[in-house]
């Protein structure tokens, strides 16, 4: 497994990441655990989760996932070393969690000693902002209009940020973590924090994670020059857009115990005709040089130059081994060409 350095911060991770989103909703403990078990076994030493999840997100699943992975923890503390683990602070709009309110400095000492008492570990490697206080152009909403920057106060947002980067500057100094990321941020949130930590001489963002496939490269190319060139590791979740780019949605396919069979927060905002005539081309294209769609999605994904660490997910460790076995291929130029073809057919298909 190719290890690659996480921004400035001095750790190498895989570059493959283990996402959990789906522990505590659509998989059990003894799901996770396999789950655990078989990425360690491949050589993975990079594990992502959020106090949020399961998703979808709701009172009764918050927490689950960071739950389960202490359950792991508690029976296998000596083999914490083994990998990086990542969690998030959620941002503001769910009830259920500090009343939807921002992140502020307070929420962040809480939400880590929360989160350590779930993880059952002592500090936590990647502590990261799940969405900033201010609207970003994620989730469906990168489209022209359906943002207002200029309606945002910009000295407030860089006051909050501040706050919060002298709230983790007193979390890593107690070794309760040990470096921060961004999520779901834009290149101004970048580079703003950036900014007061070298004014201020306090953490530097290590990396961001931002949404990134074959349905949706709104990132590339001026997000991704900028992590590269501040060194800042860009890692992309949900490559394969949420499942689609597996190919089991097509034409409204709804399979038993799928993340689309159930209510979204977010709707199903990737369904849309437009999507669903993308994945079947790419489905052909995969088909063609005796891929899977979900292994073209991801080995695509990994190629990117100025990705660091690919987010991956699954429901069953079949799942989890078909995209594993993604990043040992390589895409040939012809492969490539095609991909490309398709991209420009569809660049913003949801």
């Amino acid at each position: 497994m190719k290890q690659v350095k996480l921004g400035q911060s001095g750790l190498e991770v895989t570059n493959v990441c283990l996402g959990t989103m789906t522990w505590g909703s659509q998989n059990s403990q003894q799901d996770a655990d396999a789950q655990i078990e078989y990425a360690l076994s491949e050589g993975i030493n990079f594990i992502d989760t959020a106090e949020m999840y399961a998703v979808p997100p709701s009172p009764e699943t918050y927490g689950k996932t960071e739950t389960m992975i202490g359950n792991w923890l508690s029976k296998n503390s000596h083999r914490r070393s083994e990998f990086i683990l990542a969690s998030k602070i959620a941002g503001n709009g769910l009830p259920w969690i500090r009343n939807g309110e921002d992140i502020t400095g307070e929420a962040i000492i809480k939400s880590v000693d929360d989160s350590l008492k779930r993880l059952q570990t002592d500090y936590i490697d990647l502590y990261q902002l799940h969405w900033p206080n201010r609207t970003s152009p994620h989730f469906s909403k990168h489209h022209v209009g359906m943002v207002k920057f200029s309606d945002v106060d910009a000295a407030e947002h860089s006051n909050q940020m501040l706050e919060i980067l002298q709230a983790l500057d007193s979390c890593i100094k107690a070794g309760k973590i040990r470096h921060f990321g961004l999520s779901d941020d834009t290149t101004w949130g970048i580079n703003e924090y950036l900014r007061l930590s070298e004014k201020h001489a306090l953490p530097r963002a290590a990396s961001i994670q931002n949404e990134f496939s074959l349905l949706h490269t709104k990132d590339w190319p001026y997000l991704v020059e900028n992590c590269v060139h501040e060194e800042v590791a860009y890692l992309p979740w949900s490559p394969l857009g949420g499942g689609v780019l597996s190919g089991k949605y097509i034409d409204g396919a709804r399979p038993a115990g799928s993340r689309w069979s159930k209510v979204q927060r977010n709707g199903l905002f990737r369904d849309s005709e437009m999507a669903n005539s993308a994945v079947k081309r790419y489905a052909e294209v995969a088909r063609k040089n005796d891929l899977t769609p979900s292994q073209l999605a991801l080995a695509w994904c990994a190629q990117v130059d100025g990705v660091t660490s690919t987010i991956i997910g699954a429901t069953s460790t079949a799942q989890l081994k078909e995209d594993i076995d993604a990043f040992d291929i390589t895409l040939s130029d012809d492969l490539l060409n095609d991909i490309n073809i398709l991209l420009q057919q569809y660049p913003m298909p949801f």
